[in-house]
């Protein structure tokens, strides 16, 4: 098939997560940058642009400068998707334009400022015939679907307790924010209501939904900002409530000092339970009550079909962090060409984070806000 062409709102020269969306999109040879609006400042925009390989005529001034002009263009020239790499405040107002607009978005997580305006996007995305998908990153690991898959089987059996830990340690230091990346981040009028849970803590409570298939029912929460003088959370505690009566806690710290990006999640059922580090990837860890424990890896031995398909390399190859966001865009991709061909997609097309995801991890956020400012216990989701 044709390359879907893609045009990107936010992530000019020097921005991490920008050149993160490039490369993973461009990994599968299913989609390729055409334009875009990199920075606020339209000389950057240009100079990144240029960089990128892009023409002149294509590096616009605004968001919405290049909403106008690429629905101009003939089919074989527009773009058929924006994705939005920006700080928080600004996901709303370009997801929704690009909607209106006939464009399908792909967007950083938290999909919106807050809970309102992603029910109000959800509203829009109902009324036009464009596709959404949200980056929760940690969901396209092959070992996290297969993890999935085999407690969809009843591996585990019920599950009874899930433990999520993401110690970050690069805002330990009251200089650490003394960078763009930083600033933001602790920004209430960019970032909303929460740096650290919004920032990392709803990485882990999605992935703790997605390979469990329960929901958050309630949580109990405890943020902190430890560094002086800054007026969002860096640090927090949640205990949760699952659907199904399961127990478990989510331990989100971005002073968590000398940590890199070490995302871990055990799930313990009624006979075995499940182990995956973000720092080992291709590793997954199943253990038993009375046998040794397995260790099931990537690329090797009877893995689930929806692993498979998210498997690149062979066994020992190490498939990491831009592999991963690859995949949601390899899907995301394979919907656009079955809408656009009207053909049913693979099912391994479907397994991508979409606006209910973009509503349940707002949702998330809001409610361990307000339960750490609360005197109440629990507080329902």
């Amino acid at each position: 098939m044709v390359k879907l062409k893609m045009g990107m709102v936010g992530g000019g020269q020097g921005a991490f997560i920008g050149a993160v969306h490039r490369i993973a999109a461009q990994l599968d040879n299913q989609i390729e940058l055409v334009c875009g609006a990199f920075n606020q400042n339209p000389d950057d925009t240009i100079a990144s642009g240029l960089s990128f390989g892009l023409p002149k005529n294509r590096c616009y001034a605004s968001y919405k400068e290049m909403f106008i002009e690429e629905q101009k263009l003939p089919d074989t020239e527009r773009m058929d998707l924006v994705a939005i790499v920006t700080p928080n405040h600004l996901h709303y107002d370009i997801a929704t334009l690009a909607i209106e607009h006939g464009f399908h978005v792909i967007s950083d997580k938290p999909a919106t400022l807050n809970l309102n305006q992603v029910i109000a996007l959800s509203e829009t995305l109902a009324k036009h015939n464009s596709l959404y998908a949200l980056t929760h990153t940690y969901s396209g690991y092959p070992m996290i679907k297969e993890a999935k898959h085999r407690i969809k089987q009843d591996e585990l059996g019920e599950i009874r307790k899930i433990v999520v830990n993401y110690p970050q340690g690069w805002l330990s230091q009251p200089t650490d924010e003394n960078n763009k990346q930083a600033a933001w981040r602790l920004n209430p009028e960019m970032a909303g209501i929460s740096c650290c849970i919004a920032d990392i803590g709803v990485h882990g409570a999605h992935l703790a939904e997605y390979i469990s298939g329960l929901t958050i029912s309630h949580v109990c929460a405890d943020l902190t900002t430890t560094v002086a003088g800054r007026y969002l959370d860096d640090d927090g505690t949640v205990m949760l409530r699952f659907s199904n009566g399961a127990k478990g806690v989510l331990l989100a710290s971005q002073i968590a000092t000398g940590e890199e990006n070490n995302l871990t999640i055990s799930l313990y059922g009624e006979k075995a339970s499940l182990h995956w580090s973000q720092e080992s990837p291709n590793s997954l860890i199943k253990k038993y009550p009375n046998q040794s424990s397995e260790i099931i890896r990537t690329g090797v031995g009877n893995l689930c079909a929806i692993t498979q398909s998210n498997t690149r390399l062979p066994a020992g190859h190490p498939e990491g962090y831009i592999e991963a966001f690859a995949n949601i865009y390899l899907n995301f991709a394979q919907q656009i060409h079955a809408l656009k061909h009207q053909l049913v997609p693979p099912t391994s097309a479907l397994d991508v984070p979409d606006i209910k995801d973009a509503i349940r991890g707002m949702t998330f956020i809001e409610r361990v806000v307000q339960a750490s400012e609360s005197d109440q216990k629990w507080h329902k989701i």
